[in-house]
């Protein structure tokens, strides 16, 4: 299955790009494709554990083990600052 990912502030800093398409097995969670984004380096380590996600433009739980689907959009927001 194939998901995009949507990169946002330090995430996208961290990605090294504002936006991918990632193959995963079918079956993949929220949670499983959190833990390898957290596992591409150093500053996708420190950044991934702090961001909110969206699926499809609905808040998820980070932890959220509901399989993702073929096409699903996913969004990493790290914490944003700003008035």
């Amino acid at each position: 299955m194939s998901v995009t990912l949507r990169y946002f502030a330090a995430a996208a800093d961290a990605a090294g790009r504002p936006e991918e398409r990632l193959d995963l097995p079918a079956g993949t969670t929220l949670a499983g494709l959190r833990e390898q984004l957290a596992g591409r380096g150093l500053e996708m380590a420190r950044v991934v554990p702090i961001c909110s996600f969206l699926v499809n433009s609905v808040s998820t739980p980070a932890d959220s083990l509901t399989p993702l689907a073929d096409g699903d959009a996913v969004d990493v927001l790290p914490p944003f600052a700003g008035g």
